[in-house]
């Protein structure tokens, strides 16, 4: 099975990020992951605009998946892979209001050590606008 869908299966249980909002692991390479969901109505606020919440959602699932690339791809196929990274910081920065219909994230690695990784998620829309920069903390709870 590839890599791709090895993850896909992995974070298919993360059901908020999969089923109610939607987003789609989309490319995985050992550089980046690109995570991406296509807007609904029932993605944006009062205004019409998408929530910031779900550029949150979309950033915080992309990290999930990136930093875990490793760790599935030294664990045997046939065996369980165990999530042992979690976000314990994490800053958004908001650029611009999202034009279309999908938003893609794209993380880039910074630092990714023993007992703390550090990435850099940016968010663009359907027009390949910068809709969001984030930067997350995440922390091994197996140290």
């Amino acid at each position: 099975m590839e890599l791709i869908e090895r993850l896909r299966n992995l974070f298919a249980n993360d059901l908020y990020a999969t089923r109610q909002t939607g987003i789609v692991i989309e490319q995985v390479t050992d550089e980046e992951v690109v995570c991406c969901i296509a807007l609904q109505q029932h993605h944006r606020n009062a205004k019409g605009a998408v929530m910031g919440g779900v550029l949150f959602t979309l950033a915080d699932y992309a990290f999930a998946v990136a930093v875990h690339v490793d760790t599935v791809k030294e664990t045997d196929p046939h065996h369980d892979v165990q999530l042992h990274w979690v976000t314990s910081s994490s800053t958004i920065h908001y650029l611009a209001a999202a034009k279309g219909d999908r938003l893609t994230a794209t993380t880039h690695c910074i630092k990714k050590g023993r007992l703390q990784a550090v990435f850099q998620i940016s968010i663009t829309d359907a027009l390949g606008t910068p809709i969001a920069l984030v930067t997350t903390t995440g922390t091994n709870t197996l140290h």
